[in-house]
């Protein structure tokens, strides 16, 4: 694909210099336990998605009294792979979990990165979320199948917005390129590091459609900017009134789940106690509201279950990245 990627060095590096700063300052208490202080590391821009995972969760732990002192710190770039350089150099940090997901997965492929999900710790899975197709409110396109015969009659010109290269955004771009008839490589592919770019490409019409999960447009097509065309949801997600692509006659799904990881040298005691402490958020009546008002679906799973997870997520987002040539 043709990718463009936004944002500076400098922002990325700013927020990588942060995150070391800020997980200095939280553990010079010496505190014994995640409990007392913990970080919650958002690898990506502040409004962004896995952004509001963290804050959503931070909220939680805040008010059930999971955590004493819960902070988030964003380290945008690269996928999520800046963010995951730097925890993977904290070593034994017992007062740390960084949000990761499949943005993460498909990142760490397409850009090469030295350090992957397996040098860290696996926690937890916490959900699932979905993505949508949008387009302006003035856009000609009114149906996903509008949209798709643009795109394999013109993919070059038919510009989508999204997150970072390699993402589900990204990932899903392709699959719907391929499924409409066109070359996934030759689609037009704009990646930003937030929902927020990805909401300005469109309204100053630099892109046609745009990528992202529900939430990062969701008071666009509430107030009518935006118009949804379709989601990658296998079925109907309750709650959210947009078709899924397969019900639009395009055989694409695909789930953008997330779930959190530690430093890879935490002990057992400590993995075991942040798998407590996600276990009871996940058991909160808030949290169970945090996912109906989001349109999250929980996926809950935890241990060996999760590490194998990330390694068939791992192997299968290789397949598609090949077969998609990208």
């Amino acid at each position: 694909m043709r990718q463009r990627i936004t944002g500076t060095i400098v922002g990325v590096l700013a927020g990588a210099l942060f995150l070391t700063a800020a997980v200095h300052a939280a553990g010079t208490g010496g505190a014994a336990s995640p409990r007392t202080k913990v970080t919650l590391v958002a690898p990506a821009a502040p409004g962004g998605g896995w952004d509001a995972f963290a804050r959503e969760a931070q909220q939680v732990m805040r008010a059930d009294n999971i955590a004493q002192g819960v902070q988030v710190v964003n380290v945008p770039g690269a996928s999520g792979t800046i963010g995951l350089a730097q925890v993977a150099e904290m070593g034994d940090r017992h007062d740390l979990m960084m949000v990761t997901g499949g943005v993460m997965v498909g990142g760490i492929l397409i850009n090469d990165s030295q350090v992957t999900l397996e040098d860290v710790v696996p926690v937890a899975r916490l959900a699932d979320d979905f993505n949508v197709l949008v387009v302006p409110a003035d856009s000609p396109y009114e149906t996903l199948a509008d949209f798709a015969a643009d795109l394999a009659a013109n993919p070059g010109g038919t510009a989508i917005a999204g997150g970072s290269l390699g993402g589900i955004d990204h990932l899903l771009a392709g699959l719907l390129a391929k499924e409409a008839g066109a070359d996934p490589a030759a689609v037009n592919y704009l990646a930003y590091p937030g929902g927020g770019e990805v909401v300005t490409s469109l309204l100053s019409k630099t892109a046609k459609a745009g990528l992202s999960g529900y939430n990062e447009f969701r008071d666009q097509i509430a107030s009518g900017n935006l118009r949804a065309l379709g989601m990658s949801a296998e079925e109907p997600v309750p709650g959210i009134d947009v078709p899924t692509f397969r019900e639009e006659g395009i055989d694409v799904a695909m789930s953008n789940w997330r779930g959190y990881v530690a430093p890879p040298g935490v002990s057992d005691e400590v993995r075991d106690e942040l798998v407590a402490m996600l276990t009871e958020l996940r058991e909160t009546e808030a949290w169970a509201e945090v996912l109906e008002r989001n349109g999250w679906v929980d996926s809950f799973m935890v241990g060996e279950e999760f590490a194998a997870f990330i390694s068939e997520e791992s192997r299968r987002t290789a397949q598609i990245i090949e077969e998609l040539g990208l």
